[in-house]
């Protein structure tokens, strides 16, 4: 049975993916930051962790309680955002470094917690959540300035990540949800269930080569 670790699995995409991964027979582990407030992961079956994966404390824990445990596919879905209207002298320091701690710190450290993990598995995949806001050539109508950073800063981190960890046999990719109807862009867009089913069929499908690329949910690469 194929095992996945998903992080941010208390709601929206990462919810979606744990439910619709364990009706299709994979084994999930879903992180929490709380998990007495995780009922709705609960009942999807899945098995609670907890986690706030941007404290180095909380992922030395995890990677603890896990040790020789193998993990197929390791996906550092939690993403925070927070004034995304807000204007270049409109960014606070203090926010830029909350978004980037989440965005950018919690699926590096997350990844390097696990590696051993992954590297005991058979699908040794490692994946983190991109989006198109972090594309320089898409991006024609600016905004979003820290959660774009954090993104750019991702898709730079993971591209170096490939280039380390590929020849170890790990797939590193990242995957683009597109603009999904979550609390976050204020439940507009497309249906959370269609956005992880593509998902869920390009995590099926990956493979080595597939190392390096972001990938959308609809199985196209996302320009950067």
């Amino acid at each position: 049975m194929a095992s996945i670790l998903i992080s941010g699995a208390n709601r929206g995409i990462g919810l979606e993916m744990a439910r619709q991964f364990g009706n299709a027979g994979w084994q999930v582990i879903g992180t929490v930051r709380r998990p007495d407030q995780a009922d709705a992961l609960r009942e999807t079956g899945a098995r609670i962790e907890e986690l706030d994966a941007s404290e180095p404390a909380s992922l030395d824990a995890l990677a603890e309680r896990l040790e020789g445990e193998p993990i197929d596919v390791v996906f550092a879905n939690a993403g925070i955002a927070r004034n995304l209207e807000a204007g270049p002298a409109d960014v606070a320091a203090d926010e830029m470094k909350e978004v980037f701690a989440t965005n950018l710190w919690g699926p590096i450290g997350l990844a390097c917690a696990l590696k051993r993990n992954v590297l005991a598995s058979e699908r040794k995949t490692v994946i983190a959540m991109s989006s198109l806001m972090s594309s320089v050539s898409a991006n024609d109508w600016g905004t979003q300035y820290s959660y774009r950073a954090s993104k750019a800063a991702l898709n730079a981190l993971w591209s170096a990540l490939a280039r380390e960890w590929t020849g170890e046999g790990i797939t590193c990719t990242l995957l683009r949800p597109g603009f999904v109807a979550t609390e976050m862009t204020g439940n507009r867009g497309l249906p959370v269930a269609e956005s992880v089913a593509g998902l869920c069929r390009v995590v099926e499908s990956l493979r080595l080569s597939d190392s390096g690329r972001i990938i959308g949910y609809d199985g196209r690469d996302v320009p950067w």
